[in-house]
């Protein structure tokens, strides 16, 4: 019970730094103005619009609990052999019903010593997902080589690490990237696409997703604050539903926001709403 206390401090303190780190990133905005260490909005813009969901022609479902770590992902998961959960909290809803539909779950977090529930399906690795394979780290091309898994499987990602998902999918090969049929992915610290150090880097990872997945769903998280500049609004964390384009039927149509399965993460605030700039608008809301 200790060790859940700490890991949701650890969280509680996370989502208080997003904050502070948003009123930090404002005055810096403001300060820095003229600077070109700022990033074009232009770019920034360019860069939702690539992300703006596409419809599925399967309608999505959602698997895990109703509030924080629940996910919507479309109902075509017949066939996926395998489900990859790096970073283990004190919720484990999603991966349950992943080795409930006979998928195998493979976990991986340096945090913790176990996972908060156990199945016969789960596979634990007391490790953190990194850029090198250490005592320590490893990458995700090194965990899905030592699972054992075929590389002609479908699999399945459902990844939230606080962070470090940037420099994990930077280092993720083509080969395996192609594996995943859907990935579920918390993205933090949204806000830093306004500095162009860190938007080239942000920038190419979504870039990299979006050669062979096509965004569908995207949630923001209510636990952290959003933040506008020059007329964009990004939630500080979004949860994204990725889908494989060569086995996923897309329409460019405009979705319903909130999706009727979304749920607010922290249920005692109200639900944060998928700001318009992210979403395909019908045209007469253009």
């Amino acid at each position: 019970m200790i060790k859940r206390s700490l890991l949701k401090a650890q969280i509680i303190n996370s989502w208080i730094a997003d904050y502070l780190a948003c009123a930090v990133m404002k005055a810096s905005l403001v300060a820095r103005a003229c600077l070109t260490k700022q990033t074009p909005s232009a770019r920034v813009g360019e860069l939702i619009e690539a992300l703006r969901p596409e419809t599925t022609r399967v309608p999505l479902v959602r698997m895990g609990p109703e509030g924080d770590g629940g996910y919507l992902v479309p109902d075509s998961l017949a066939g996926i052999s395998a489900c990859f959960s790096p970073g283990v909290s004190t919720e484990s809803g999603f991966e349950l019903e992943c080795a409930e539909r006979g998928m195998d779950v493979f976990l991986a977090d340096g945090s913790v010593t176990t996972p908060p529930v156990d199945h016969s399906r789960f596979r634990f690795t007391r490790k953190h997902i990194g850029l090198v394979d250490d005592a320590h780290t490893v990458t995700l091309d090194a965990w899905i080589l030592e699972t054992g898994v075929h590389e002609d499987d479908d699999l399945l990602l459902q990844m939230d690490i606080e962070g470090f998902e940037y420099p994990a999918l930077a280092s993720l090969s083509p080969q395996r990237l192609r594996q995943f049929r859907f990935m579920i992915i918390e993205f933090h610290r949204l806000y830093l696409l306004w500095s162009k150090p860190s938007f080239e880097l942000m920038d190419g990872v979504f870039r990299k997703l979006l050669q062979t997945h096509a965004c569908v769903h995207i949630h923001p998280n209510n636990v952290a604050p959003s933040f506008t500049h020059d007329g964009i609004t990004i939630p500080s964390v979004m949860e994204f539903t990725f889908a494989r384009r060569n086995d996923t039927s897309l329409v460019m149509l405009p979705g319903t926001y909130p999706h009727p399965l979304d749920r607010p993460n922290n249920p005692v605030h109200p639900e944060t709403v998928l700001p318009r700039c992210w979403r395909r608008c019908a045209a007469t809301e253009a």
